[in-house]
């Protein structure tokens, strides 16, 4: 089942959203990728039901496709800058409608209520919460449901009939290319190490220097949708282990997600950690969520590095510090400026606040900036704005008490943790300096103690997949 689900998605996601989340146009491929499922599909009745299902076979599916440009993050992988709505009939896509989301948002009827989350409105500000602002959650199926909810209020095209949303990532574009090589569009070259910088200066300055109007700005994306098409078609059988091996890849690294309206199919894609989820756990949890907030597409030039300590206090509790160190390695240009994040740390229901050291009422200010709080998919998380200049390091370090559950596990000598990665995000640094107050037996990873002492647990890694870590104590 595996195998044949990572098919659809290489037919799905490489075959068409690798070409700019837009589906495929000419037939040349379309009768080869449906040979090539027919050929595939010799497993049972229920998994070849569900493959047809999403092809179309039975009624036509039409999806949603997010463009989420992660050199500007959102809670959800990128902000949502453009989109396409696509209708898969029998395996045959039609292209209903590609554009960018401000079209949409700014033709959009204003007859409905629209209330944007408290932190657009005071840190941007935004007033009328609109489609391209609408994955605010860090779970992307909640922020599928957002936007589906805003783009039928919008009246976006074939709204009341989506049956599924995919997310995609300018990485994995730039992943692409690196299969096949630089394409050539309107006499430019793009490639695996361009491909991003390259389409923003065309999106943002290059349309006016070939006379288009500000509405035709993303006509280049059309331009590249083709080239990429004509690739593909060329080598998506030579290079059929690499595409499988990529799609695999950005999935398990979130630059792919995928919800889906139909219960059934929304469950594959949970049980294959496809869903781009916010996780319930028994044990100890982490997710750091940063929201870039008016920064231009300074999230390139950043480096991020999370840290994770606690110590036992006595009475059966522990006080635990998470603590982000932003480096913003950029300058004052079209495209970077200083950094101006909302950042929430996502932790277990239960976990009690202490204090927060760098929150800013705003940037290029000294004063302390408001803490908020709240529950999401069962999670409790704190929030606070802060900001980096260009050149600088700036450090968001909050402290809390463990959740209570959390305590009495590690009292009964057992201690897991997950720590989640931020969809889109790319492979930050993660540092673990857990003490636990009581002499630790073995740890996954870190099966010899040159990752722990007698009560302390450290390692240094990254966050380029979800992490877990198990610790038997004594």
């Amino acid at each position: 089942m595996q195998k044949k689900l990572l098919l659809i998605v290489v037919i799905l996601l490489v075959g068409a959203t690798l070409g700019l989340y837009f589906w495929y146009r000419s037939g040349g491929l379309q009768s080869a990728v449906v040979a090539t499922v027919s050929q595939k599909i010799t497993s049972n009745a229920a998994e070849s039901s569900l493959i047809q299902k999403i092809l179309g076979f039975g009624e036509p599916q039409t999806y949603l496709i997010l463009f989420l440009n992660n050199t500007e993050m959102r809670p959800a992988g990128g902000f949502i800058g453009a989109y396409g709505v696509v209708r898969v009939n029998k395996g045959m896509p039609e292209i209903l409608k590609v554009e960018g989301t401000e079209l949409l948002d700014n033709r959009s009827p204003q007859d409905f209520s629209s209330v944007p989350p408290e932190p657009l409105q005071k840190y941007l500000p935004v007033k009328r919460w609109g489609f391209r602002d609408s994955n605010w959650s860090p779970d992307f199926a909640s922020s599928s449901v957002a936007g589906l909810d805003l783009f039928k209020k919008e009246k976006g095209a074939a709204a009341d009939d989506i049956d599924a949303v995919i997310g995609i990532t300018p990485t994995l574009l730039e992943e692409v290319l690196k299969i096949g090589g630089p394409i050539k569009v309107n006499d430019q070259e793009f490639s695996a190490e361009n491909f991003t910088e390259k389409l923003e200066y065309e999106v943002e300055y290059g349309y006016a220097e070939q006379g288009l109007d500000f509405d035709e700005r993303k006509k280049v994306l059309a331009d590249l949708t083709h080239a990429l098409l004509a690739r593909i078609r060329g080598d998506i059988f030579r290079y059929w282990p690499q595409y499988l091996a990529l799609s695999q890849r950005m999935l398990a690294e979130k630059h792919i997600m995928a919800y889906s309206t139909d219960p059934e199919v929304e469950s594959v894609l949970l049980a294959k950690n496809w869903a781009g989820e916010v996780k319930q756990t028994a044990g100890d949890y982490l997710l750091w969520v940063d929201a870039n907030l008016a920064s231009l597409k300074t999230d390139k030039v950043m480096d991020r590095e999370l840290s994770y300590s606690f110590v036992s206090i006595g009475t059966g509790k522990y006080v635990a510090t998470v603590k982000m160190k932003y480096t913003n390695k950029g300058a004052f240009t079209k495209f970077t400026t200083r950094y101006r994040t909302y950042a929430r740390v996502f932790l277990p229901a239960g976990s009690q606040f202490i204090s927060v050291k760098g929150s800013l009422k705003n940037d290029r200010t000294t004063g302390v900036g408001a803490v908020d709080r709240g529950m999401e998919n069962g999670k409790q998380w704190f929030g606070a704005f802060t900001s980096i200049e260009p050149g600088k390091t700036g450090e968001l370090v909050w402290q809390f008490y463990l959740a209570p559950q959390i305590a009495e596990q590690i009292k009964k000598n057992s201690y897991n943790l997950l720590t989640q990665k931020q969809s889109g995000t790319i492979a930050h640094a993660l540092t673990l300096d857990l003490n636990f107050g009581k002499n630790i037996a073995s740890a996954v990873p870190g099966e010899t103690p040159e990752n722990f002492g007698d009560t302390k647990y450290s390692l240094h890694t990254d966050l380029r997949l979800d992490r877990e870590f198990e610790v038997n104590l004594q």
